[in-house]
Parts: C-alpha cells; structure tokens; sequence
C-alpha cells in the first residue's frame, strides 16, 4: 500500500519556517516562495556570512531571524528543515507542542514534484551510499536513460525536482537524517546497503537509526534490494509496507539464491531478474570491469545493478556503466607508487564499518588512521584487521582509542603515535609510513575517524595525504637520479 499521492501540493499563502540557512535551507525556502508561501528561515548563527545569506534572500522575499534557531516564528503553518538540525531541537519541540507539522527538504522535493515526475530509485546505508548512487547513475545512463545522481550527493534534490531539464529516473542518495524528515517518499525501489552504529549522538539509538534506514522500503513499488551479509538490512524489508507484488532482491559476495544478484567464477550475475530465478542467471559483468574490485566495491555494484535492472536495465547497460565508472576522490584512491609500496587515499572512511571494508582490500597494509572517533570503539575493527597490519601510524584526537585497541588485538604491529597537529603532520606520518612499509605492501590512509579536529574536513585530509606522497615520490625520484 502507498501513502496519499501528494504531488504537486499547494502551499499557496502558508507561513512556512525553513530551519536552516545553509545550501539545502536556502534551496528551500526558493522553492517555497515559488510555491506561493510566505516564508521565514530562522538559524542560530549570525556571523557575516549569514548575514550576507539572509541579505541575499531578502530581495527574494523571504525574512530571516537570525541569532535564535529555537523560538517558533508566531503563525508557523509548516516547518522545512535542513537535514542536519537534530530531532531534539528546541524548535521541533515547540513545533510538536503547536502541532505544526515538520517536513525535511527531500520530503518538501517529493511534495511539490510535477505530475509527470521521474521515478527514484532510492539508495542509503551507513557506508557507500555516493559509489552506488553514482554507478547506478552510469547504469542508468548507458541505458539511454535521462538521469541524475542527486540527493545527499550534492545538488540539493528541490533544485532538481522544480528544475526545467526533463529527466526519466533519478538515482537518489538518501541520509538517515533525510529519511528521518521523509514520511511520505515512496520509491520505485530501493536499497539499505548496510548498518553500522553511525550519528547515534543525533538518532538517539541504534534502533532509531536503524528505523530511519529502514523508511527508504515504504511503499516501494519493484524491489527492496538489501545485503545478503547484512541480517538487518533484510528485517528492514520484512518490516516494510509495500506495493503488492513489490519484491526482496539480496546482493551477495558469494553464488546468489533465486532473487539475488552475486558472484560466480569472478562474474557478477543476476538470479533475480530472469524469467526463471530457479534455474537461470545472466551475466551481468565481471569483476575486473570493476576499479576498484575491492570486496566493498563489488558489493555497491551488485546493489546498484539490482536497482537498475528492477527499473529494466539491460545486462550490457550494466556492465558499460560499471566499466566507465570511476569513484570519487579519496575513496580508495591510488595516489602513487613509490619505491615498491602502493599509497591509497580512503580519507572518507571516517568510521569503523567504513574502515574495515577498506583494510579488508588490501593483503599488508601500513595503515594511516586518526581524529575525532564520535564515540567509536576500535576492537573489532583491530581484530579482524590484525593479520594484516605491518604498521600502524596514529595522528589526531583520539588516536589513543586505536593504540588501545591495538595493544590489546595486535600486540606485535609496530605503531608510531604523532602527537603533532600543525599542518605538517600529516607529511610526517606519511614519512613515518614510508619507513615502515617494504615492497608490495599498501600505506593506506583509512582513518576510521572524523577530521575535523585537524582538517576543514575529509577532502581536506585526503589532499593533505596525497600532497606528502606526491612529494615523497618526487624526493625518491631525485635521489635515484
């Protein structure tokens, strides 16, 4: 059963408060005002920037309070938040107690798309939710099809949605945040590609966020695609209320079961959607189409080929997608080889499920790891790596908390422990790497950690790294000379 066909609402004259003066609040409250409502965006900084924001809006008719992100606006019909103000505001709380209704910007997308709006095809998870959305986007677009990988990805999804480019399907990256504001979105299909304890400080519990994750499957209309390794990504699917008729397709590593897609004899093959699932795969791609053919990375293709064939992508569309596919930068990113020793950038494993899935890549690895941990324990990530470990350089806040860990778990892996956080840290943990990596092992920056205690943020991080190996390389070059 899908929820009330709420496309196309009328907001004509609605005093609407957009939380938020960011990229999605201000995207919002644009649309807004094109929708007809009379609109306030309230935030709690009041630095020049959002001054210059809220001068910016103000000629577009939207007012701004600036200084106080916690006092409903008097006469608020509608709330729209940015997807980051956590369920505990204050502003929510007031909300709740005047029984206005709260919607985030992917829920105000869904409700102001046109009749002839494109279906989503709807992807989340706790870890490689951009790889997946944008290799069903090349899926997509091998297909013919007109498409767009939008969402948590960047381009805010009201920008899209009200946008005059035409489009036949989007690939739609969806954060538990957004998802925790979305009620009403109903999928054409949809993916939960894992679950790890991750953003707990803003769900409040694993069940919650789980619950959030789990909001992707309602109403999904063909399939529900979920880990076959992930028992809890499936009872998300059972949990869920569907159209009739809509499907649970796993994803596997191993040989797949009718309805799944998986790995055989290093080809990626499809049992789900074939005439006869008992009896009959097709070959969908192989592994080496595939950069890089990492466990992590094989599994995002699997789940991004069950969505596209759930909307009709023909085999060849997928294995051309994933052969022009290339990952974003500093996920898993060959930077250089030096001296024998491969360095690989996976700045954006800021968390340990993250993290694991990248150390699992790599046969010896001098691992590079460090910041803000948000909480996170590092036992089970230590012992399931240890076999691997030939180093292990620390850096930042809470470097501690794996040194504990690897005491415990990896007693005989030599660590090295940078208490410096100037700017050229991150050269010397580099340096330090370099000393204790031989040929044929990989320095693999994966941190399992958030940056912001020594970086803008994890692109940050990941430059700095690659700059200190392109350095490093240029020093060795010339000393061979």
């Amino acid at each position: 059963m899908t929820g009330e066909n709420l496309t196309g609402e009328d907001l004509t004259g609605r005093r609407v408060t957009v939380a938020g003066l960011g990229v999605s609040g201000i995207s919002a409250a644009r649309a807004l005002v094109r929708a007809g409502a009379r609109v306030t965006v309230v935030d709690g900084g009041d630095s020049p920037s959002h001054r210059a924001r809220a001068e910016e809006l103000a000629a577009e008719a939207v007012a701004a309070r600036l200084g106080d992100g916690d006092t409903l606006p008097e006469g608020t019909e509608l709330i729209v938040t940015s997807p980051g103000w956590p369920p505990d505001s204050a502003l929510f709380a007031a909300a709740e107690a005047a029984e206005v209704p709260v919607w985030g910007d992917v829920e105000l997308a869904w409700r102001l798309r046109g009749p002839d709006a494109a279906p989503w095809l709807a992807v989340t998870g706790t870890n490689g939710k951009t790889t997946t959305v944008r290799m069903l986007a090349a899926m997509l677009e091998a297909a013919g099809l007109r498409t767009a990988a939008v969402g948590n990805i960047g381009t805010p999804l009201i920008d899209v949605v009200l946008g005059e480019q035409p489009y036949d399907v989007l690939a739609v990256e969806l954060s538990s945040y957004q998802l925790h504001w979305a009620p009403s979105v109903r999928a054409h299909s949809a993916a939960v590609l894992n679950l790890a304890p991750d953003h707990l400080d803003w769900h409040g519990s694993m069940a919650a966020y789980a619950a959030d994750k789990g909001r992707v499957y309602e109403g999904n209309e063909v399939a529900c695609v979920y880990n076959r390794a992930d028992p809890a990504t499936e009872r998300l699917v059972r949990a869920a209320d569907v159209v009739e008729g809509c499907r649970a397709v796993g994803f596997t590593l191993n040989s797949p079961g009718p309805s799944e897609l998986g790995v055989v004899e290093g080809l990626l093959v499809d049992r789900a959607f074939v005439p006869d699932r008992r009896q009959q795969a097709e070959e969908l791609a192989e592994v080496t189409d595939l950069e890089p053919a990492a466990p992590h990375n094989i599994a995002n293709a699997l789940a991004a080929a069950a969505l596209a064939r759930a909307y009709g992508v023909p085999p060849e569309a997928v294995r051309e997608g994933l052969r022009s596919f290339r990952p974003d930068t500093h996920r898993i990113e060959w930077v250089a080889d030096v001296d024998g020793v491969a360095y690989v950038d996976d700045s954006k494993a800021t968390n340990t499920h993250a993290t694991r899935a990248s150390l699992a890549a790599y046969e010896s690895i001098v691992w590079v790891a460090g910041g803000l941990a948000k909480g996170a324990e590092f036992d089970d990530l230590v012992t399931a790596a240890a076999d691997r470990l030939r180093g292990v350089v620390l850096l930042g806040a809470d470097r501690a908390r794996i040194r504990e860990a690897l005491t415990r778990h990896a007693p005989d892996v030599p660590v090295v422990d940078l208490e410096r956080t100037d700017t050229g840290a991150m050269a010397a943990a580099v340096g330090e790497a370099a000393r204790l990596a031989h040929p044929g092992d990989t320095v693999l920056l994966a941190p399992a950690c958030a940056s912001m205690d020594m970086f803008t943020n994890y692109n940050r991080r990941g430059e700095a790294f690659a700059d200190a190996v392109r350095a490093l390389a240029a020093d060795r070059t010339a000393e061979h000379r």
